[in-house]
């Protein structure tokens, strides 16, 4: 397969740093290709301003999302965001990287999502209209593809359970895996997770890095999250909202769009969880 590894983190001595090499020389021993967007390393530009439109007329102000629309139909996009659409197009897999700051990703990878996942490429596609909302959460440009998330977690595993202070990590997950990673059409695999990361041993990390391998050599078996498609039948169109009755038993919230489990198989759950007691 070919794979294309976000890292997002600003230091390559640190835990994120070690377990993005182990996962580099998992993914190649396996004879996969890989491209690696190291974006501290590009020194990545992360706001989104005038200067990534350039064909944009000077004399109008900015609009974001038409310029966005403009520049990606004229290929007018800055150099290194068109080549990071094509490191997408090419991959088979996407993985995103990161450690997990104020319960998001850090604002480099934001700022990567923000200026990559241009208009008429990540959003904006497909027909909208009384009958259908555009090709949008299962389907879209990066249909078929996978994506899957590693980020360590300085917390416990238990603070961001169903009843922890911090709510649980697939909320917190949420807008990634859904509204970013779904919206263009990937099938979102369980995330890595690597609890209380400042508190990593020697047997601590030797235990993630093969859980991780694990994960890695799975990628094309692994069940990915039962997210409802947008234009299944499930959604009421235009007003986008769930159809009465199919909610799984207990669900709210988040958890209305996944699909119930086929045949009475439990569902998957929904990460792993590298941890370490103190």
């Amino acid at each position: 397969m070919k794979i294309l590894y976000v890292f997002a983190h600003p230091e390559p001595r640190s835990l994120n740093g070690a377990l993005r090499d182990v996962a580099l020389a998992e993914l190649q021993a396996q004879g996969h290709q890989v491209q690696v967007s190291d974006l501290y390393a590009m020194g990545w530009k992360a706001e989104v301003d005038r200067s990534d439109f350039p064909a944009w007329d000077a004399d109008r102000p900015l609009a974001v999302v038409p310029a966005s629309k403009e520049g990606y139909a004229a290929q007018s996009l800055t150099p290194d965001v068109q080549a990071e659409i094509d490191k997408l197009l090419w991959a088979d897999v996407l993985i995103l990287q990161f450690p997990l700051w104020w319960f998001a990703m850090p604002a480099m990878l934001k700022g990567w999502v923000d200026r990559v996942f241009a208009y008429g490429f990540a959003y904006g596609v497909g027909e909208h209209s009384e009958r259908r909302w555009g090709d949008r959460y299962g389907e879209g440009r990066l249909a078929g593809k996978r994506a899957m998330l590693v980020v360590t977690v300085g917390g416990w595993r238990e603070h961001y359970a169903p009843r922890g202070v911090n709510g649980p990590i697939e909320d917190l997950l949420f807008p990634i895996h859904h509204g970013v990673l779904y919206y263009p059409g990937y099938e979102i695999l369980p995330p890595f997770l690597a609890f209380r990361s400042d508190r990593f041993d020697e047997a601590a990390f030797a235990a993630a890095a093969d859980e991780l391998r694990g994960r890695l050599r799975t990628l094309q078996s692994t069940p990915p999250i039962p997210f409802r498609p947008q234009n299944s039948g499930d959604y009421e169109i235009p007003a986008m909202q769930l159809r009465a009755g199919l909610e799984r038993p207990g669900a709210s919230g988040f958890g209305l769009h996944l699909a119930p489990p086929r045949d009475g198989v439990a569902p998957r759950p929904p990460a792993s969880a590298a941890t370490v007691e103190a």
